[in-house]
């Protein structure tokens, strides 16, 4: 006897004449009928609570998980298909990845069969799904005779020669070793049989790196002639930035020697425009390994970007080690069925998640050392931290009731700011991840708390009045129960939620700077001035032009915009393309093309740190959805936050992206 299932799941636009349709079509491919069972299953997509279920009951919805059964007594004979079909889900689908990727049935005597998931069929569309890295074809002519990416402040080379099989690095001093060093790791990791690093007796031409004194902290100047080149810098990181760039011509001037050159005279003096040029990832809501992680930062060193935002808990999991509470990965870095975190965004019914030791972590944090990047850590409060309170219930209110759900659809996700065991458990964290992280930044997060949160705890009703009046008190009681939500996250902004998250960041901030760190936090945690703007830095993500509105306030601000900067937006419009579209979509030329700058006044430019990537994950279970969403756009945004305004070039950019690695090898079929 063999039991086995196959899932179809199908998307149908609301019309004038009926509502959305998310069908979900399961039939029984084995040889024997069942009854009595349910069907799991997740994705990006989340079924509403307030949806109807046609042909089937809605047992359970965690976010973007839900449980469901057939009507009472049916049973699924052999070759028979049971269709069921919501109507209402908290977005409509937008891609063919935003439906369900993972499913398993339950049957009734216990026994999990896993389910193979085909991606959700829209209504009209019949294009080939996309998936893998664009590819950008390297023309027979480019606009530039050398390949680099980012592109330099000065580019004044002369002449050519057949590029040389590999360079044999000559570094004098401490610095100019590490930095040689580091260079030669990262080209052997990047593209190992090049031989790009190579000895004088297998043909590699000399480069001297040594230090000069006056130049910028990354700044560097390589200089040719016909049978050697110099790198010089006045930092360790200048002198590696100055060798990815001769990496960079050296394996464009051997691979398309009909486009670009090997120089024999010149110099390149470069510089960035921006001190932060960052990347986040975010590693909760999927698993990526320690050697992933590390893959990652080698790819972020060939761009020469210089913040890695490691985004290490959410509501999905938590991801670091933590000597004092152990539950919080036992419990809170997996998820499956039966567990505390059931399976979320395509995780599957077995136990699937891991979390990185602090071994791990300090060896990643020594590697992005070496390629010149800081790691900054983020552990995402008070929001945001569903798998914490799963892990450690003993931090909820034990007199909280009532219900307030995130804009993600989880229930009573939010650390409570007056309750005071909460702030022993967050002091503890700042402590132990401190102690991991010598960049000396701790990122709290501080985003997206829902605007009902904590209004059925007797402590946060009473923390508000003391704060804000009876007033504000009764506003926030009449939240009770209200779960929001419904259109994007709250704005919460002038709210008594607000109100006491503001306490709660401050007393926070406080503890951080008093560790001699700076405080990271997303644009809301500048709410309320909770923060010193001389001793933290926030995100501005919502829209462009919070950006320059923080600044203008006083606040070191980071350019992120949800538009232009989420790597995990679609590329385009079309069903087709993977990746999510609550924020709109941007190919690599709309995120190329955007300009941080823009809307600042002068004085608002000095606050203006840079620019950041940020990779979200929630579609990036299949591995080759993450190269088509992260390359080329990836490069684009190292090079807006390198290159200054007038020497950006999209057609030099697409003639040279071509040439740069990717991270899972997954190109574009089109």
């Amino acid at each position: 006897m063999t039991t086995s299932f196959s899932l179809v799941t199908t998307w149908t636009p609301a019309k004038d004449d009926a509502p959305l349709a998310y069908g979900l079509e399961l039939t029984n491919t084995g040889d024997s009928p069942v009854s009595g069972f349910t069907l799991g299953f997740s994705g990006p997509a989340r079924i509403d609570p307030t949806a109807t279920l046609e042909n089937g009951k809605l047992l359970k919805r965690l976010s973007n998980y839900t449980l469901i059964a057939p009507p009472d007594g049916l049973v699924l004979a052999p070759g028979e298909t049971w269709t069921s079909i919501a109507r209402g889900l908290s977005y409509g689908l937008r891609h063919w990845s935003d439906g369900a990727n993972a499913a398993y049935v339950e049957l009734a005597d216990g026994t999990i069969v896993n389910l193979a998931t085909a991606p959700t069929q829209g209504k009209g569309h019949n294009s080939p799904l996309l998936k893998g890295a664009a590819k950008f074809p390297v023309p027979a002519k480019a606009p530039v005779q050398v390949s680099i990416i980012p592109w330099p402040k000065s580019v004044a080379t002369t002449g050519t020669r057949t590029p040389p099989p590999g360079l044999d690095l000559k570094p004098e001093g401490t610095d100019a070793g590490r930095a040689a060093a580091a260079f030669a790791g990262l080209v052997d990791d990047l593209f190992a049989v090049e031989a790009i690093v190579r000895p004088a007796s297998e043909a590699g031409m000399p480069v001297a790196i040594r230090y000069r004194d006056g130049l910028g902290a990354e700044a560097y100047e390589v200089s040719f002639s016909q049978d050697h080149a110099v790198v010089e810098a006045t930092t360790r990181q200048g002198m590696f930035y100055g060798l990815v760039t001769l990496g960079q011509i050296l394996r464009g001037a051997k691979k398309y020697p009909q486009t670009f050159v090997f120089p024999t005279g010149g110099t390149i003096a470069d510089e960035p425009g921006f001190a932060y040029r960052g990347c986040h990832l975010d590693v909760a809501r999927q698993f990526y390994s320690s050697a992933e992680v590390s893959q990652l930062l080698k790819l972020l060193a060939w761009n020469k970007l210089n913040k890695f935002h490691w985004h290490l808990s959410e509501d999905e999991a938590w991801r670091i080690e933590i000597d004092a509470y152990t539950q919080l990965t036992e419990i809170g870095a997996w998820r499956g069925h039966g567990k505390a975190l059931p399976p979320l965004l395509g995780s599957g019914p077995q136990p699937t998640g891991g979390y990185y030791s602090k071994e791990a972590v300090r060896q990643i944090v020594a590697l992005a050392d070496s390629l010149a990047i800081a790691v900054i850590p983020e552990i995402d409060i008070p929001g945001h931290s569903y798998a914490t309170l799963q892990s450690l219930p003993e931090l909820r209110d034990p007199d909280e009731r009532g219900e307030y759900q995130s804009v993600q659809g989880f229930p009573n996700n939010s650390l409570n700011p007056a309750y005071e065991p909460v702030y022993k458990f967050v002091e503890t964290v700042v402590d132990e991840v401190l102690e991991l992280f010598p960049a000396g930044i701790f990122h709290l997060g501080a985003d997206e708390v829902p605007l009902a949160a904590w209004s059925g705890s007797p402590l946060a009703l009473d923390m508000i009045e003391k704060l804000g009046g009876p007033d504000m008190r009764a506003k926030h009681e009449r939240q009770f129960n209200r779960l929001g939500n419904h259109h994007g996250a709250d704005e919460i902004e002038g709210s008594p939620t607000a109100l006491i998250q503001a306490a709660f960041i401050r007393r926070v901030h406080d503890y951080i700077a008093a560790k001699g760190a700076i405080t990271g936090g997303w644009e809301e945690a500048a709410h309320g001035n909770a923060v010193d703007p001389d001793k933290s830095f926030v995100i501005g993500w919502r829209n462009v032009e919070i950006n320059a509105a923080l600044a203008e306030k006083g606040f070191n601000i980071v350019v992120s915009p949800g538009q232009r900067y989420y790597l995990d937006m679609a590329n385009g419009v079309d069903w087709a393309e993977p990746g999510a579209g609550w924020a709109g979509w941007s190919g690599p030329q709309e995120t190329y093309e955007f300009e941080a700058r823009d809307g600042f006044s002068e004085q608002g430019l000095e606050r203006l740190m840079g620019v950041q990537a940020c990779i979200w994950s929630e579609s990036m279970t299949d591995r080759a959805i993450f190269d088509r969403l992260v390359f080329p756009r990836l490069s684009a945004i190292a090079e807006a936050g390198w290159t200054m305004r007038e020497r950006k070039s999209w057609d030099r950019f697409k003639s040279l992206v071509g040439l740069m690695p990717i991270m899972y090898g997954n190109w574009a079929s089109e």
